[in-house]
């Protein structure tokens, strides 16, 4: 890079400037040009300027030094600085050595200058090795450390090359004009262990991103050492103990989200106050009081503090933010009407899960750029507040889970961008209102847990063109399911769950192809589920539990290739399950395709993450199988709930590694039916679910084998009258954690192969009265004591030793040599009756009717009992 110099000499003034194309000048004439090169010079030399009357001082006190005797000085001057940063080269120093030279002529003022600034020059250039050399040394240095802690996994810094001069074009890494590291990013780089502790040796870092990865312990003292910070983020790791930054007054942005810091944020928090814009602090276990904690953070437009242990009351001054997340704290007392004053600049508020009351203030109305407001389960209380109709531009209001009454203002028509509408879990009475069919660009409408007892077609909201989620459950709607749901064409989740619905499963619904989650469950349902149920073929969940549905279950529910939970619990549903069941959710990519490119339908499956409880209720995860407890646990957590969601509808694995249940999230629960016949074979592809359910049936014959090759994590065909031995390949699930025999008419001895499932947690065997042979003393079925194995007569025990202990019903088991007779099994029978009758009363007549069978017929013709 060429770089010019002016010498201007009117006034006694001589100045000169490097950077860039500068011609020299005296008198308006051009003098020549130096070229120098690109580098520190610009900070090296910066703008020096000095006058005459120095030199001519100096001249009149009898100095007589010459050009060569200037520049030989100055050289042996620069020596010394070689080495040095060049950003701590003080210019004034220059000015100094010039001061301390005299100068005879002028005209030879530019030879001085230019051979100076050369000689600097040289000297700045080696500064600027020697730093990239140093910056080099510690980026090095780091990913010597990372690669220590995880040698498997490494991230984007496996690219850093000792053999490059430089690490400015490295992954990761920006470097400023000068050359020196200023941003390191090392976000999702699968870094874990503890966080590494020479950060500070990079002097000119400003910006620092470790977030999305897996670092543990405490922040590295080191960190408190890089006051040139002004972004840092370490959001999604698991640091914890304190977050000790009160060092890093120059931060602007701040983000240690999601991590497990632990500590009183008003003790050290406000050194840092000055100069930040955003801060996150959401999701840890902070405490202590917030309200007056930011007075002085007169800069700060984004504030998050949500998923904490915040005390406290709203104070004034947040209208000035454009951002506040204190949701999921401990805040109480009233939102005080002069909170929202004249000016507010407030486009997002978040006041979720704590524990305000009284009337929300309708001077909201002065914060008119508001677009997401929610103040979910809170105690407020008496009418929306009117204030809210005059905030056009509002697109998100989420009212849910107060006590919220009265009628809806007509007004609420004004804000035409409102796109989520959430008023669930309040006491809202009568018609639904004929104002939400007047929101014409509406996309989410969740109106459940009121006490709504009709107005559905009258309000109109069957007629919103844009919506794509209704969610109406657990009202007193009655009637028949309303047909109008047809004309949505845009709908993907139809919840109607838990009302008073009669009649059949309208045909219009299945035209609805769009639709991803339909929810029937819980009503009076009756007829049959239609055929044409197979047009859905984006469906990933359909619930129709506990309802009147009789019938066969169509074959053409094949069709629906998305489909992962089924649950059609509590029916009347008869005939065998068909063949063409077993192709339910082979190929759900087309769907998760769809919410990848267009993922406006995670919109309302996330956001109801704040009405988990309710909204992901047993019917959708069974809530007494332990590995979906686990599931359930997460969600309910809230802080998972959105991830989860999130990743499942976008056919991620939605579970940590550990999990059983992360390959194969869906489930078929047709429990408590009438169906009948053989399971058939098909069955065990059906490689993508975890539950099976059939329990409760009528099913008979033998259970297929093909069954071991599901990756299950809980079978239970329970209470059926499946005959003949229990498959061996059932040892192949190594994922089971729950089987569920009992209730049957398995016979002859227990596979071995089942005891190296070694996941299984609960199994039961109980009244297979035919299941003979011995339980082994070690290994995983020995963990299990007699309550697995109750009413099963023919089968021994053995202690660890090998020794005969005790049978199924403690009597005292046979050796082989000793075998039962029939008429033993017949006296073994009857003693099991009077066994059964005496403990087990709820299932008398079953097993009277069932015994009576065996003694009655000797065994050969009781399996279809």
């Amino acid at each position: 890079m060429l770089h010019r110099f002016k010498a201007k000499c009117s006034n006694a003034q001589v100045g000169f400037e490097i950077g860039g194309w500068v011609e020299l000048q005296e008198s308006g004439e051009a003098m020549g040009a130096a070229a120098i090169n690109k580098g520190h010079q610009r900070k090296l030399c910066g703008k020096i300027t000095w006058d005459t009357e120095n030199f001519i001082n100096s001249e009149r006190q009898g100095c007589r030094s010459t050009p060569a005797t200037l520049l030989d000085d100055m050289a042996s001057n620069a020596q010394q600085l070689q080495g040095t940063d060049a950003h701590d080269f003080d210019v004034l120093r220059i000015k100094k050595e010039l001061d301390r030279f005299c100068v005879v002529l002028m005209p030879n003022l530019y030879q001085i200058i230019n051979a100076i600034c050369g000689v600097l020059i040289t000297a700045a250039t080696a500064a600027q090795a020697t730093n990239r050399q140093s910056d080099k040394d510690v980026l090095l240095e780091l990913k010597d450390f990372l690669q220590a802690q995880d040698p498997i996994n490494p991230g984007i810094y496996q690219g850093w090359s000792e053999s490059d001069a430089s690490p400015c074009h490295w992954d990761g890494i920006r470097c400023d004009s000068a050359g020196h590291v200023d941003s390191l990013d090392l976000s999702s780089s699968n870094i874990s262990g503890p966080s590494f502790g020479n950060f500070s040796r990079l002097p000119r870092l400003s910006h620092l991103d470790l977030s999305a990865n897996s670092i543990t312990g405490q922040l590295h003292p080191d960190l408190k050492n890089c006051r040139s910070l002004h972004y840092l983020n370490i959001s999604n790791n698991l640091i914890g103990g304190n977050l000790d930054v009160s060092t890093l007054i120059n931060l602007r942005i701040l983000d240690v989200s999601q991590n497990r810091f632990e500590q009183r944020i008003d003790i050290n928090f406000p050194a840092i106050c000055g100069n930040l814009t955003v801060l996150s602090l959401a999701s840890n276990n902070l405490t202590g009081r917030i309200d007056g904690l930011f007075g002085s953070c007169t800069k700060l437009r984004v504030l998050d503090l949500s998923w904490n242990s915040f005390t406290g009351t709203v104070w004034r001054g947040i209208s000035m933010l454009k951002q506040l997340k204190i949701n999921n704290n401990n805040i109480t007392g009233h939102v005080s009407a002069s909170i929202f004053t004249t000016g507010c600049k407030l486009q997002s508020l978040n006041f979720a899960i704590n524990f305000l009351h009284g009337r929300f203030p309708s001077s909201i109305a002065n914060c008119t750029g508001l677009k997401f407001l929610s103040v979910w389960d809170n105690g407020f209380r008496g009418p929306i507040p009117a204030g809210i109709s005059s905030i056009a531009g509002l697109e998100e209001l989420v009212l849910a889970s107060n006590r919220f009454d009265d009628k809806i203002a007509l007004e609420l028509k004004n804000c035409t961008s409102m796109k989520y509408l959430d008023i669930s879990d309040n006491n809202f009475v009568g018609d639904i209102q004929a104002v939400f069919g007047k929101l014409r660009n509406l996309r989410n409408l969740l109106l459940q847990e009121n006490k709504y007892t009709g107005g559905i077609i009258s309000s109109g909201i069957l007629q919103l063109p844009q919506l794509s989620l209704l969610d109406l459950g657990y009202n007193k709607l009655s009637g028949e399911l309303p047909t109008e749901v047809s004309r949505m064409t845009n709908l993907k989740v139809l919840i109607l769950a838990v009302n008073n619905f009669s009649g059949s499963i309208p045909l219009e619904y299945c035209q609805l192809v769009r639709l991803q989650i339909l929810d029937l469950s819980y009503n009076s349902l009756s007829g049959g589920i239609p055929p044409q149920i197979g047009n859905l073929t984006s469906l990933a969940l359909l619930m129709l539990a506990r309802n009147q549905l009789s019938g066969r279950i169509p074959k053409e529910i094949g069709n629906c290739t998305s489909l992962l939970w089924l649950n059609i619990v509590g029916n009347k549903l008869s005939g065998n399950i068909p063949p063409e069941m077993a192709n339910i959710g082979r190929n759900p990519n087309p769907t998760f395709m769809e919410n990848r490119k267009n993922p406006d339908l995670l919109e309302p499956i996330t956001n109801k993450c704040q009405a988990v409880e309710k909204w992901i209720p047993e019917r959708w995860i069974p809530a007494n199988y332990p590995e979906f407890n686990f599931v359930r646990s997460m969600m309910l957590s809230q802080k998972n709930c959105l991830a989860i969601w999130t990743r499942f509808a976008m056919g991620y694995d939605p579970l940590p590694m550990s999990s059983p249940l992360r390959t194969a999230l869906g489930y078929v629960q047709l429990s408590e039916n009438l169906l009948s016949g053989e399971v058939p074979p098909a069955i065990g592809t059906m490689r993508n679910f975890s539950l099976l359910l059939l329990d409760d049936n009528r099913l008979s014959g033998h259970l297929p084998s093909e069954i071991g090759q599901l990756k299950l994590v809980a079978l239970n065909i329970s209470n059926n009258n499946i005959s003949g031995e229990i498959p061996a390949e059932i040892g192949n699930m190594d994922s089971l954690e729950s089987l569920d025999l009992s209730w049957n008419n398995f016979e002859g001895s227990i596979p071995s192969t089942l005891n190296q499932l070694t996941k299984l947690s609960k199994f039961n065997v109980s009244y297979n009265p035919l299941l003979s042979g011995s339980v082994p003393g070690t290994g995983q079925l020995s963990t299990f004591d007699e309550q697995s194995f109750l009413g099963d007569p023919l089968l021994s025990f053995h202690s660890p030793t090998g020794s005969s202990s005790y049978s199924g019903t403690g009597e005292p088991s046979y050796d082989g040599e000793n075998s039962p007779t029939k008429e033993e099994i017949v006296v073994s029978g009857i003693a099991f009756l009077a066994f059964f009758s005496a403990t087990f009363m709820i299932r008398e007549v079953e097993c009277f009717m069932y015994l009576y069978c065996i003694v009655l017929q000797k065994i050969t013709s009781c399996m279809t009992y």
